[in-house]
């Protein structure tokens, strides 16, 4: 079984950022770049951390018009990334023009609701009910438009996965047992997430910002 574990690596320097991936990369399955690692780095910094050999995994969150959301995964197909998220909330056709577009071997999954969101942060933006009925409900629509899976926390993944059993599940949020959750709302451990049914494992703080990343990194591929 390879490893499952994907750094997400909000790092704001690029060589510290490479030397961290470097020094745990025996440790994990690939690599997570989000915003703020795109945003800093562009083009250049994703080549240079693809130089580590791991699987790199997009996480742009692309939500906007369908047209323009396939312009930007044509764009992106020089990266040739392992994963690439588009949001749910986009809606149907955004997702299956997403997924037509994308190259060949990558993998579009749909961020079904935020792991820093819970049940009233919904009421706030004008969605009611569960968190789990949110996320079973944009599970479905991504689904139906023929994408690969969903993010979902590791609190819905077992629930989302007795009804798509194929599907491919990105769990974020997790903290190993004792970890502080930060500005995550809805964690469980990396293990958990496991045995509900999660593809990928995305850790970024326990590992990134540990004492001795390696040793971090390490410790939580033992529990899997």
């Amino acid at each position: 079984m390879s490893n499952p574990v994907y750094l997400a690596l909000d790092v704001p320097q690029l060589e510290p950022a490479k030397a961290l991936v470097e020094k745990v990369k025996a440790h994990i399955g690939g690599v997570k770049l989000g915003l703020e690692f795109f945003c800093a780095h562009g083009a250049h910094g994703v080549h240079e951390i693809a130089h580590c050999g791991l699987p790199i995994f997009l996480d742009l969150k692309f939500h906007d018009i369908p047209n323009t959301v396939a312009a930007a995964m044509q764009a992106i197909h020089v990266y040739e990334p392992a994963i690439v998220t588009v949001h749910a909330a986009g809606g149907r056709a955004m997702m299956e023009d997403a997924k037509a577009a994308a190259a060949a071997g990558t993998k579009v999954v749909a961020v079904t609701m935020l792991t820093s969101l819970d049940a009233n942060d919904l009421t706030s933006t004008g969605v009611y009910g569960s968190a789990e009925t949110q996320v079973m409900r944009l599970a479905e629509l991504a689904h139906a438009a023929g994408l690969d899976g969903i993010v979902c926390s590791g609190q819905e993944v077992g629930m989302v996965k007795k009804a798509w059993k194929d599907g491919y599940f990105v769990v974020p949020g997790l903290r190993p047992t004792g970890g502080g959750t930060g500005d995550q709302k809805r964690v469980v451990t990396p293990r958990a997430a496991r045995d509900n049914g999660a593809s990928v494992l995305v850790i970024g703080r326990p590992i990134a910002r540990a004492e001795d990343p390696e040793a971090a990194a390490r410790a939580i591929e033992a529990t899997l």
